[in-house]
């Protein structure tokens, strides 16, 4: 492989470049021997039909190559397997939360994050589970995926080789906001982790609020750039002018605190007019609640 970011891109690629080149060749024989018996066991050439005798080492042939060839693609196949589902010992554990539709990457010393920011070199594992429906977590450029399900753990490891940002799709269906559930891996030399994983959190309002907006997964559904997704921007939140569905009823009110408030603390109470009615009910402290709506109100 000429990039392989992780440990396990360049297994996973060598195991389905052997498959698909014994596949190229099997189809390559295939599609000769094929060719070859209409040229010359066509009607012009025997008009009369002949009896053919069975051959035995035709038969021997034909049964023990392909056996062969499906023993070595099993073989890889375990052997990456084993590789791939067993993690060190020594490894960072992170635990992952998917909800619909975000994602929560929390460490071991406590500290949260939408992205997933491990070290280069160091085995990473990965402790997945999910909040409300089944998702399943894919990194591309790691050839890993893994299926996140309510009330069980499911686990993946990899350990990242070169630095740079990597994307982390949902595979898993799991309603109107999937295309939007997407994070990131970001590889960094063990000393910036280091300076990442043990910074002080920020006491900013602004970065407070932005960090739980994250971590709470609202920017899955929402934005701050002006732009809609499954749920209406926060940009110029505070004052808007907004439809609303209540009691199955249309009406235009204007956004203030309390309504923020109220809103996430019981999504159900009022369905903003043109979007789905699918905001979950986000459990958070009375303290991150303050903090949340102090920011909103003051995005512009």
């Amino acid at each position: 492989m000429l990039f392989s970011p992780s440990n396990t891109t360049g297994k996973v690629d060598n195991a389905f470049l052997f498959i698909v080149v014994c596949c190229v060749i099997l189809l390559a024989a295939v599609t000769i021997c094929m060719v070859v018996f209409l040229i010359k066991y066509n009607r012009e050439r025997h008009p009369r039909p002949e009896r053919v005798k069975e051959s035995l080492l035709l038969e021997i042939v034909w049964t023990v190559i392909p056996t062969i060839l499906v023993i070595f693609m099993f073989y890889f196949g375990w052997v990456d397997f084993k590789y791939i589902r067993n993690p060190p010992k020594d490894a960072l554990t992170v635990n992952v939360l998917a909800r619909q539709w975000s994602w929560l990457f929390t460490y071991d010393n406590g500290r949260q994050s939408d992205l997933l920011n491990v070290p280069l070199g160091r085995p990473v594992k990965l402790l997945m589970t999910s909040a409300d429906v089944v998702h399943c977590l894919f990194i591309p450029a790691f050839r890993i995926k893994e299926d996140c399900v309510p009330g069980m753990t499911t686990h993946l490891w990899f350990s990242a080789t070169e630095p740079g940002s990597y994307d982390i799709f949902c595979t898993e269906y799991c309603g109107v906001g999937h295309s939007h559930m997407r994070s990131r891996v970001v590889a960094m030399s063990p000393g910036d982790f280091l300076n990442w994983y043990n910074a002080p959190q920020g006491r900013d309002l602004a970065e407070q609020g932005l960090t739980l907006l994250r971590t709470k997964g609202c920017l899955g559904c929402h934005t701050l750039d002006g732009s809609d997704k499954v749920g209406p921007t926060f940009k110029n939140l505070m004052g808007r002018r907004q439809g609303v569905i209540r009691a199955g009823r249309e009406t235009e009110i204007v956004v203030d605190e309390e309504f923020i408030r109220r809103h996430i603390l019981d999504p159900r109470s009022a369905a903003v007019a043109g979007f789905p009615s699918v905001m979950p009910q986000m459990p958070m402290t009375d303290e991150e609640l303050k903090t949340i709506v102090g920011y909103l109100m003051r995005i512009k």
